[in-house]
């Protein structure tokens, strides 16, 4: 397990300073006042102002400082050193007060001290890079005050049965072996000079929404969605909704989302 930890943390440290950079995080107008969030999530998040959120995968910190700018106070936690540096950074260059925190989200008790929050939200791109859904489940449920509220907007299991271009059905839906991959490029950069070992697992939506309700939350709002928010995918074409993969439009979910309390 830590040669993944650390395997996974190297990845995501050389991919931080790429996206940084990049048209798809468009940092520049992020600086100037956009929010980053989707319709998605927004929609199940509703009021935050006043309101205490923790953001575990974080990455660099344009979803939390996005909160931030909607009146909530939030900490990010995420296992890039890289990717909390940046964080930082962009808080200090932004003006918005965050706190952030390198670790891995399996631990989060380690580095919150027994703190809890009103909310607890993350997004897009999270799970399949947890080779336990049950502790992180737990780690949710430790970290929200009673009554507190878990926001989670994630790509749909079904996304990932497919090969990179999604020409061929070549993952299990339901988690099987470790998926071990030497990665070129990244998602906001496909010609990024980055090649590095990855891993990962393949979560399916029952095996996630139980590990939720064993760790004590209560399941309010199930959705799933035919498409992308985001244009992180080959192969695809842009729709009304938003994007999806072409030749596959309207046929395949590509997005789940839940909201559960404690």
């Amino acid at each position: 397990m830590d040669n993944y930890i650390e395997a996974n943390r190297a990845l995501w440290n050389a991919k931080t300073p790429h996206h940084l950079e990049s048209e798809f995080y468009d940092n520049e107008s992020f600086v100037d006042g956009r929010n980053a969030l989707m319709e998605i999530e927004l929609a199940l998040l509703g009021e935050v102002k006043g309101k205490s959120i923790l953001h575990p995968q974080c990455h660099f910190g344009q979803d939390s400082l996005s909160l931030v700018r909607m009146g909530a106070e939030v900490t990010g936690v995420d296992l890039s050193d890289e990717a909390i540096k940046a964080a930082q950074d962009l808080s200090s260059q932004t003006g918005l007060a965050a706190t952030f925190h390198q670790g891995n989200v399996l631990e989060m008790d380690q580095v919150l001290k027994g703190k809890t929050f009103d909310m607890v939200f993350t997004s897009y791109g999270t799970v399949g890079w947890l080779h336990d859904i049950n502790l992180w489940a737990r780690q949710i449920a430790l970290h929200l005050k009673p009554g507190g509220t878990f926001i989670f907007a994630e790509f749909h299991p079904v996304v990932w049965m497919f090969d990179d271009n999604f020409t061929q059905i070549t993952y299990p839906y339901l988690k099987a072996d470790t998926i071990v991959e030497e990665i070129e490029g990244t998602y906001a950069d496909r010609e990024a000079p980055i090649k590095n070992i990855s891993y990962s697992w393949n979560h399916g939506m029952s095996e996630v929404i139980q590990a939720l309700l064993d760790a004590g939350l209560k399941l309010e709002v199930c959705q799933e969605f035919d498409y992308s928010p985001y244009d992180c995918f080959p192969n695809t074409v842009k729709s009304k909704k938003g994007f999806q993969i072409k030749g596959m439009e309207g046929l395949i979910p590509m997005v789940y989302a839940l909201k559960m309390k404690k």
